[in-house]
């Protein structure tokens, strides 16, 4: 066969090639998860390089399409979450899991600092059991850096339901709101002076 005859077949060759590479560059997985107030969370991870979005929602309860009100309410069972998006090529589950330890307190039951109330439990929302494992994993390796014992639930995730749309990147459409000014603004700063997340 001669040379000119086989470069069409060599270039369908190196396009489909680059074209899976590029698929399987480009796919994302999900990690869900509550730490205490959902705004905080989701300006934590809006600053992890390989996060491609983040999104608050409620989790973990009975009651279907629950609203902020709903949850308020305690009668419903949900944790206010996030629903991290994000690329595994550039960020690892494991490195979001101990991001996700190192931005809230998970020693507290059913409280962040002032906020009390089972919807600011500690939990993760696994989606398979190589999440579970890898949760289990980093909730011991976290324990080392606390006193008091991690009382983070980690249990399958059955449903996200995305939250208002008014709760969605609250803090950087209200950076100088009281709580985000107080509140988020530090833990943000103290995770970028410690290098965990990007400036």
């Amino acid at each position: 066969m001669k040379v000119r005859s086989l470069l069409p077949i060599l270039f369908l060759t190196l396009t489909m090639s680059q074209s899976s590479s590029a698929s399987a560059a480009s796919k994302t997985e999900f990690a869900t998860f509550g730490g205490g107030c959902f705004w905080c969370m989701e300006a934590v991870f809006q600053r992890v390089p390989g996060v491609v979005r983040s999104v608050s929602g409620y989790s973990g309860g009975k009651t279907e399409s629950p609203t902020y009100e709903d949850i308020c309410g305690h009668g419903t069972g949900h944790a206010e979450v996030i629903q991290v998006e994000f690329n595994p090529a550039v960020i690892s589950y494991a490195k979001i899991l101990q991001i996700f330890f190192e931005a809230h307190d998970p020693t507290t039951l059913n409280r962040q600092g002032a906020d009390e109330g089972d919807q600011y439990r500690s939990v993760i929302f696994y989606q398979d059991a190589e999440q579970q494992k890898l949760a289990a994993q980093a909730k011991l390796a976290a324990q080392k850096d606390y006193e008091d014992p991690i009382v983070t639930e980690i249990v399958p995730l059955k449903k996200f339901w995305r939250a208002e749309d008014y709760h969605q990147d609250y803090f950087n459409q209200h950076p100088n709101q009281g709580y985000c000014a107080f509140v988020i603004k530090p833990k943000v700063k103290k995770l970028q002076d410690h290098g965990v997340i990007s400036k």
